[in-house]
């Protein structure tokens, strides 16, 4: 599909059915999946299925796996799909925030191809703008009235002047406490629970590094093709490269391999 069609079907799905229940949903339109802090509301679910249902009326033959499909039907990720074109949709990322008035949301879409990361959309219905990969082409910040501008990663800086941000909430106990210690040689770290504006705000050379445990290919196929196409490294935590079928193992994103190396060993090592 092309990426400018696929764009315009997200911001249209976030402008019908996500930003009228912007802070106006009703208790019942808020539901948890598997803790209180793991949410689904109205607009997840609505946005999904007309997002859906839009990418197949232009191409029948993708196959569409949205978060809220999964949430429902777990094994739709272990479908064989590597001879297919398939697109990863994330219809509000941030529930969280978005549930609770903050407007620090994103809509996501990834496509892959041969099992291999071709193109990505992140979408700020707020600032009405889009950051849009192809693979060999760049990242780039676009706007409604077509003007684009090129993104690049920050570049290199020492351990102590390292700001980036950083989840660790699926890390285990013991990882987690080792890991929170450690993050404090960096220079500052914070967590927006909207990995759509962290990947944003790092194709924008505002962070030196990105950090993830959990990568669920909604999440993170477009955020680390975009980092990629920016000129970050971006590996996994023990080296190997990211796939979009990898859900564990982590991830870490920095200005070049040798400022990957250094924070890996500061942040992991006790």
């Amino acid at each position: 599909m092309n990426i400018e069609r696929l764009a315009g079907i997200l911001r249209q799905a976030a402008k019908d059915e996500i930003m009228p229940r912007f802070r106006r949903l009703d208790d019942g339109d808020i539901r948890s999946k598997t803790n209180a802090f793991d949410l689904v509301t109205e607009a997840d679910e609505n946005a999904e299925r007309v997002i859906t249902a839009a990418i197949n009326a232009h191409s029948p033959n993708t196959v569409v796996i949205g978060e809220e499909a999964v949430a429902a039907r777990p094994g739709l990720l272990d479908g064989q799909y590597e001879d297919r074109t398939v697109i990863y949709v994330d219809p509000v990322d941030g529930t969280y925030n978005f549930a609770a008035g903050l407007p620090l949301f994103a809509v996501m879409a990834a496509v892959v191809e041969n099992g291999e990361s071709v193109a990505g959309v992140i979408y700020d219905p707020l600032g009405d703008d889009f950051l849009m990969t192809e693979r060999g082409c760049g990242t780039w910040q676009v706007f409604p009235d077509g003007r684009r501008v090129r993104q690049r990663f920050a570049e290199a800086a020492p351990i102590e002047q390292m700001g980036g941000l950083a989840s660790v909430s699926y890390l285990p106990d013991a990882v987690r406490s080792q890991v929170l210690g450690n993050l404090a040689k960096v220079k500052m770290f914070a967590n927006y629970r909207c990995a759509g504006h962290e990947y944003r705000m790092a194709a924008g050379g505002h962070v030196h590094f990105l950090m993830y445990n959990k990568l669920m290919p909604w999440d993170h196929v477009a955020g680390a093709l975009m980092m990629r196409e920016a000129g970050a490294h971006v590996a996994r935590f023990d080296g190997s490269e990211y796939k979009p079928s990898h859900t564990g193992g982590g991830l870490l994103v920095a200005p070049d391999q040798e400022s990957w190396d250094e924070l890996r060993h500061a942040v992991f090592t006790v």
